[in-house]
This record gives C-alpha cells, structure tokens and sequence, in this order.
C-alpha cells in the first residue's frame, strides 16, 4: 500500500485492474485504493508479470502493506535471429523446445524440463505460475508453445496443453481470500459522505497539528503589481477560442514554479533531519472539494509547462480530483504547494506547510490598490503573494529572495 501523503496511515483496496500472469510496465495503473480524502488510482513503479493479488478488494491495510507479487518478464538470450531456415550446423534461435513425449510427473515432483537437443541453443521461458500448473497437470513444458513475452510460456498455455479429461488445477489463494480481479459491474461501496467528511477532517487536522509541531515556519508576504501581466493575458486571450482562455492562476503557477527552478532550497523535503532536493518541481495544487476539505495533487514538472499545459493540467486535476480518480504519484511526490484563495475574497493566506516539503505559497484576491510609479500616485491591480518556509532549510533571505522571483517573473508575462 503505498503512502498517497503524509497525512496517509492506511487503505482501503476497492477495485484490481490486473490479474495474476498479466505483464505489466512501469506506470500502469493497477489498483483502485480508497484513502480518507479521495480514490486514488494506484500506479506501479516496476514492470514484471502479475504473480499474486494479496489483497482483497474491500480490505483495509496499513501504509507498507505488501498488495501484490511480480517476478521480472524472463528474459531472452541474446542470440542472432538469421532470415531463413537456420542451416543444419547452426544453432537456432530461442524457440519452445522440440515436442518429446514424457510420462506426467506426480504433482509432488519437480517441474520436468525436457533438454534441448544437441547442436542446438534452446531455452524455456516459463512463469512461475506455468511452473507450479505443469506440475499440478503432469504437462511437459518442452510441448508448450508460450505466448507470453519473448515466447514465455505462461499459466494459460500450460493449461490448454493439458490432457484431454484432466482436470484444471485447484486455484492457488494466499492466506486471505483472492480478490475478484475482474472489475464489477457495480462499484465498490462507497464511503457515507458523512463519514469521508469526518474521515478527511480528522486526516487534514492531524497532519496541520503535526507541521505546527515539527516545522518552525517562518512567513514573508509581498504586494505584486500585475497590472501588466494582466495585460499581456487580456490581449492573448482575445486572439484564443473562449475553451482554451487562459486564466490568470496559470501566469501564479508558471510564476512560482520557474521560480523555484531557480531556487531549489525552496523546492524539496526535510527527510531524516536533512534537506532533499525535489526530483522536479511538483507542484502541489492546492483543490477545494465539493462538500468540504482539500487535497493538493502535483502538477508534474511545472517549471517546463507552457502556460496551455499549465492551464490544461489545472482543469484536469480539479476535474479528476472532485471526481475522485486522481493518481498515486500525483500524491506522493508534489515538492511545493501553492493554494490560491483569491477567488474566494481573501486579500491574503499564511498557509501550513505540507510535510515533508518546506515552503507553501499563497496568494490573495487581485485588488486595485493606490500605488506609486516613478514619483506618481495611480491605481493599480495587485496580489498578496506569502510564503510559509521551513527555518531548517532556509531563512528569511533565502524567502525573500523566493518572493522577488515570483515579482520578476510576473513583471515579464511573455517569458512565461
């Protein structure tokens, strides 16, 4: 079960999108897990042929809890592949091994592996899973053509080889019961919203106590003039169709993560008493759900976004975040958050970090404010920007420094 935030401590599996002898890559999407915030679509991080679902659909498990076994697709020797038919001194290349009739072996007997003939360079590929099915069916695995990976013979293949009459082998369960791996025709039950809404307070209360506790912030704010940013925006929108308008929260987000490209102390986590630098600037987009509560899911790589991509990732997250289907590694790895309470009226925000990261940026309602230019007195449209910082990756230099950044950033709206 992997951690899906800090404020994670267990999960319910809901739904398998795999089953045992599937092959899959890294990235795929495999589970469906239910935490106290949302659904989270669980990714793997290795490729490899499903072995076992140790977990059943509805069960509750700790963070760490192993969900499924893997062992790595069998690899296949390197050997030249010739155009035709190989001449009779060559040796051929890696096939299913010549049919040979040997009497089944009892199942307690190891798996029987027929050799290769001579002069030749043959190798079976088989899974566990055939294995332990060839030995249950008495079925000689060098008769089985594999259709898996590079010719791996597989469970299924075994199965269709077995002799005529010969029973399926019993179905092998871990300790717990297997879950169903085929996805139901009616979802999973779901949480009562009243018990999410208390589950996601609970979550999002322990986890602010625990940065109060731990962290010792420091917050810096600074008044931005974006008049000319806003500029830029108006005079580029009317030159797009009304759907791919850009808003102005995507100027903030390209703003604040180039920024931190630039300043990678503010970009990363406090793990084992010790600053770690972000893999990538992953910002965490700080989204308010319907009914009540927050999540903030990582807009990967925001820094080398365009702001069409920015935009386009928002609306995504926002869309798939309220619909309960975010991802696990939008979770588990977002480097920096940004939350933006200006379209709800709030001239300013001195956010909580999210632990393990070490600074949160926030920013306020646009505002015509009195403002001075080169001696004169006019109005001008401005944001509220703050930083909330971790003292023990950084001081207040470093955060004021973070800030002017974002000012710059903003003041040239075509380098965005």
């Amino acid at each position: 079960m992997p951690s899906l935030g800090a404020d994670m401590e267990a999960g319910t599996v809901l739904d398998w999108y795999v089953k045992p002898g599937d092959t899959v890559k890294r990235g795929d999407i495999v589970a469906l897990v239910d935490t106290s915030k949302a659904e989270i679509e669980v990714e793997i991080f290795d490729g490899g042929v499903i072995d076992e679902l140790l977990v059943p659909v509805g069960e509750r498990v700790p963070v760490g809890t192993v969900l499924a076994t893997l062992h790595p697709v069998p690899a296949e020797v390197p050997v030249p592949v010739p155009v035709g038919p190989p001449a009779p001194e060559t040796p051929a290349p890696p096939t299913p091994a010549t049919a040979v009739t040997l009497p089944p072996a009892p199942p307690s007997a190891p798996v029987p592996v027929a050799a290769a003939p001579a002069g030749t360079n043959h190798r079976l590929r088989v899974s566990p899973l055939a294995r332990r099915a060839a030995a249950q069916l008495g079925v000689d695995l060098s008769v089985v053509s594999g259709s898996g990976p590079n010719g791996a013979i597989t469970k299924s293949d075994v199965e269709r080889a077995r002799p005529a009459g010969q029973p399926a082998p019993p179905v092998e369960r871990p300790a717990t019961p297997a879950p169903p791996v085929e996805r139901p025709t009616t979802p999973a039950p779901a949480r009562e919203p009243g018990d999410r809404q208390a589950a996601m307070r609970e979550a999002i209360g322990a986890l602010m106590a625990r940065s109060k506790r731990e962290i010792p912030h420091y917050y810096l704010q600074l008044e931005i003039d974006i008049g000319r940013a806003l500029d830029w925006l108006r005079d580029a929108n009317l030159q797009r169709p009304m759907n791919e308008r850009l808003l102005p929260s995507a100027l903030l987000l390209s703003a604040v993560a180039r920024a931190a490209a630039e300043m990678p102390e503010m970009n990363g986590f406090w793990t084992d008493g010790a600053f770690r630098p972000g893999g990538g600037v992953h910002l965490g987009v700080a989204i308010s759900l319907r009914g009540g509560g927050l999540i903030a899911p990582a807009l990967h790589d925001a820094d080398k976004k365009s702001l069409d991509d920015i935009m386009a990732g928002v609306r995504d997250l926002v869309q798939r975040a309220r619909a309960g289907r975010l991802r696990s590694s939008e979770m588990s790895d977002p480097t920096l958050t940004v939350t933006n309470l200006g379209e709800r009226g709030v001239d300013l925000v001195h956010g909580v970090i999210y632990p393990p990261q070490v600074a949160l940026v926030g920013f306020g309602a646009v505002r015509e404010r009195p403002w001075a230019i080169d001696g004169m007195l006019g109005v001008r449209p401005v944001v509220v920007a703050t930083l909330a910082a971790d003292h023990r990756a950084s001081d207040g230099h470093a955060g004021g420094r973070f800030l002017t950044l974002i000012e710059r950033r903003l003041q040239k709206p075509e380098t965005l």
